[in-house]
């Protein structure tokens, strides 16, 4: 019994000094600890502190409990700095850099601190807030520390990964756990959109931007959010994949100063339980195409209202944001085959990845200091604004882009659909620097916003 233990612990000794000079290769080398990967992938993780100046309103009913909340915009703007701290993974030996949108979003200064603490000023090359990404490039890098990108959609439930960041701002730390769920959409992480890996590795605030790597020191996801009650982790994490961090990155080289995702030019719903037993199929699943756009590329390849959407290259879909971001991964200009119930059979069609087009062009018209409403910026509706402004497909007319001095308030809102100033329609842009020079003393302004008609009406 004694020389079976004395056996199995030099068994262990040995494989722990063969450990501490690779990464582990085994499930007996990863139980031993992750010590070897971290020392390899740590490097590359760093953290990121930025300015942004913000317009802080002060107003002198704040803190009041009744006032406060009428009076919300009223009172001297004034510039404030303010700072944010987070983390990033570097990508290249030439200092290329991934964090998050709301990590480096707006900044004015951004400085990036290695793990050798070597500190590095940053610019922004390509930034997106709807799917919290943005792109770096270190300034005067010297040959840098990085971590390869694996393909996320090869990434299992039940892989263990660890993530590395700076949470809290203590210091860059390394948390371990498994891949607990894939395909996680918008809602399950308390948001509108994305696509997101789930994971129970401790994810707190200031990992966002992080890495979630794999046994294999490889990038799987850039930490981003949790859902949480308290604030801290709740054994639920999201990270963005890895496949979407490399078409940002091929994006951001190419010069785009703005993430282009294709366009589907068209709306639909989840195949639920009930929809696929009226359907006739076996299990739910894929999307039900409800309303296309005149220049969608779906409706140029054959798809109408009512075929269903069940995969995307191959790799199914459950929802609309999981049909972007398979179209976003693929990138603009090319195709991508779309499997499905079409025209009432199953079929496959290869559809176009194309940019919003901007059809009929964009006529914009800028109110003149003569009108009531000096500087609102307002143009005729087409497919890259209705995207630009995340407006519904069924849109047309004229939208508001900005509101000059004076239309916030009004009430004016971006996005409001304009229907008419006083008694005049309004149904291109020069008619609305025409009806607000004509106004009266009593202007009345009707707008469509969502599903609402709204009249907005004040005083000169």
């Amino acid at each position: 019994m004694l020389r079976a233990a004395l056996t199995a612990a030099t068994l262990t000794l040995a494989s722990l000094v063969q450990a501490e000079t690779k990464v582990p290769t085994s499930q007996a080398e990863i139980s031993l600890g992750f010590a070897p990967l971290v020392k390899e992938a740590a490097p590359a993780v760093v953290n990121i502190y930025a300015k942004r100046l913000v317009a802080v309103r002060e107003s002198p009913f704040q803190g009041d409990p009744f006032f406060q909340n009428l009076f919300r915009d009223f009172g001297t703007s004034r510039p404030q700095v303010q700072n944010s701290l987070g983390s990033g993974v570097i990508l290249s030996a030439d200092g290329i850099v991934v964090s998050n949108y709301h990590v480096v979003g707006m900044a004015t200064d951004i400085r990036v601190v290695l793990n050798d603490r070597r500190e590095f000023t940053a610019s922004v090359l390509l930034a997106d807030e709807a799917n919290d990404l943005a792109i770096l490039q270190l300034n005067e890098p010297e040959s840098m520390p990085y971590l390869p990108l694996r393909d996320s959609d090869s990434v299992e439930v039940g892989e263990l990964v660890l993530a590395i960041g700076n949470p809290f701002g203590v210091g860059q730390t390394v948390s371990s756990g498994i891949v607990s769920g894939l395909a996680r959409t918008g809602a399950a992480a308390g948001t509108g959109q994305g696509y997101f890996i789930q994971t129970d590795a401790p994810i707190n605030p200031g990992n966002s931007g992080g890495a979630l790597i794999d046994v294999n020191g490889d990038l799987i996801g850039v930490n981003t959010r949790i859902l949480t009650r308290s604030g801290g982790s709740n054994g639920i994490g999201f990270a963005i994949p890895a496949n979407l961090v490399a078409a940002f990155v091929d994006q951001a080289k190419a010069g785009n100063k703005r993430f282009e995702k294709p366009w589907a030019g068209a709306t639909g719903q989840p195949v639920d339980a009930d929809i696929a037993e009226s359907l006739g199929f076996s299990r739910p699943g894929g999307i039900l195409i409800s309303a296309l756009h005149p220049e969608s590329p779906f409706l140029a390849a054959g798809i109408a209202p009512g075929d269903v959407i069940l995969a995307v290259d191959g790799q199914p879909i459950t929802s609309g944001a999981e049909m972007i971001f398979r179209m976003s991964v693929a990138g603009l200009g090319g195709t991508a085959e779309i499997s499905g119930i079409i025209g009432g059979q199953p079929d496959k069609v290869e559809v176009a990845l194309i940019a919003p087009p901007e059809v009929p062009s964009r006529d914009t018209v800028v109110t003149s200091r003569r009108s009531v409403l000096p500087g609102v910026v307002v143009s005729n509706l087409n497919p890259a604004l209705i995207a630009e402004l995340g407006l519904p497909l069924k849109e047309e007319g004229v939208v508001v882009e900005e509101l000059g001095e004076f239309g916030s308030q009004v009430g004016l809102r971006v996005g409001d659909i304009l229907l008419a100033v006083d008694n005049t329609r309004i149904e291109e842009p020069k008619n609305v620097e025409e009806a607000l020079q004509a106004a009266s003393r009593r202007v009345s302004i009707t707008v469509e916003r969502g599903s609402r008609r709204v009249t907005l009406r004040f005083r000169l």
